[in-house]
């Protein structure tokens, strides 16, 4: 069947259903070997999947610009034997910064630029998760540059990335934003500023406002990848959403996501199989689906397959006590107040119930104290 492909909104720009999350696979996750990274995205490419999403934060941009040049001279094919991804055309691609002023931003669509050895950005962010409706004015001038790299040709499309449901909303009624990439999943969990219910709400506004919508977090940062097919046919099912990201880190990890999103949505799930499961980090696999494989029956049939290791969705953030010095840097950066220093020992500590897995908290550490373990 292949990738279903969605006009972003009323941006003009066509992206297949699943998007390459760029995420994972950097420094501030699994930091794969270069060669490595370089490899997962040429092969999400050649799978057929023509939109990436990547960050200044995440330190990725030249693996994008490495797994494109890769793909182009490897003349990548779209999922089964169509033509999708030539030599005349590139992948759509999402920057994003969390830069606040003018001119920091300025510096920054240049640096995707530079790094992605690109004409353009198709869609540029305000990297935002955490902060409420005040965003627009604390965000004010980084605002300002992203319309006028928009006017001077260098971004397709502007926009912003939030787990907040009412700055989801108030991105509905705002001419400045044309993408909003939020958080959302079936458990809920993450999301700030209210209830489920209401982001999904606010994302069926913004997509009646002509909003591109793509979402982020389906998986709950991992804590749901055991419920893999409820999980991504409920972000599927979501109204008013044209993509998905994925964060993915394996060429296999590619090959299951693609033929699963190319999956009819109200089959998908049954394409699991009764009790299948994902293969966890320890190599054991739930369900009936045998050694690594996705399990029979359904009715959707069984998938062609077998899943992957997912290590990566099983990782977990620990702090180094004796690295910390509790100056609460991560307590800030963390998107869902997972973190708080704590008064009895001055050390910080990760509420593993509550941690998306986003790594924001390494990046902010200025003593390298919170590691993946």
């Amino acid at each position: 069947m292949g990738l279903t492909r969605n006009i972003l909104g009323s941006t003009g720009i066509k992206v297949t259903e699943l998007c390459f999350g760029a995420l994972p696979m950097g420094p501030l996750q699994k930091n794969m070997p270069f060669d490595a990274q370089v490899e997962v995205v040429a092969a999400a490419l050649a799978a057929g999947i023509n939109f990436i999403d990547t960050a200044q934060m995440y330190r990725t941009y030249p693996a994008v610009r490495e797994g494109i040049h890769v793909a182009k001279a490897h003349g990548a094919k779209a999922h089964g034997a169509a033509t999708f991804w030539s030599t005349s055309t590139r992948p759509v691609i999402t920057g994003k910064s969390a830069v606040a002023d003018y001119d920091g931003m300025a510096a920054a669509v240049d640096d995707a630029l530079g790094q992605m050895d690109l004409d353009y950005v198709d869609v540029f962010l305000l990297h935002a998760p955490r902060i409420g409706p005040e965003v627009f004015e604390v965000r004010a001038g980084a605002l300002r540059c992203l319309a006028d790299r928009k006017k001077q040709g260098l971004i397709k499309a502007t926009g912003l990335s939030t787990h907040d449901t009412r700055v989801v909303r108030l991105a509905a009624g705002r001419d400045d934003l044309d993408v909003v990439f939020p958080l959302v999943n079936k458990a809920g969990m993450g999301v700030l500023g209210g209830k489920l219910a209401d982001m999904l709400a606010a994302i069926e506004e913004c997509a009646a406002a002509g909003k591109g919508v793509y979402l982020m977090k389906v998986l709950a940062g991992g804590n749901l990848v055991d419920d893999y097919a409820a999980a991504v046919d409920f972000a599927r099912g979501v109204k008013g959403h044209h993509s998905i990201a994925i964060g993915m880190v394996s060429p296999a990890e590619v090959a299951f996501n693609v033929d699963y999103f190319s999956r009819p949505v109200r089959t998908a799930g049954a394409a699991l199989g009764t009790g299948a499961g994902i293969v966890t980090g320890d190599g054991g696999v739930g369900g009936e689906g045998g050694e690594g494989g996705l399990g029979s029956g359904g009715a959707g049939g069984t998938s062609s397959l077998a899943a992957p290791n997912m290590r990566i969705w099983n990782k977990r953030f620990q702090v180094f006590a004796d690295l910390c010095k509790g100056c609460g840097a991560c307590e800030g950066a963390c998107p869902n107040g997972a973190i708080t220093v704590r008064e009895s020992t001055g050390r910080a500590l990760i509420d593993d119930a509550r941690c998306l897995t986003c790594g924001y908290c390494t990046s902010a550490c200025p003593e390298f104290a919170i590691r993946v373990v």
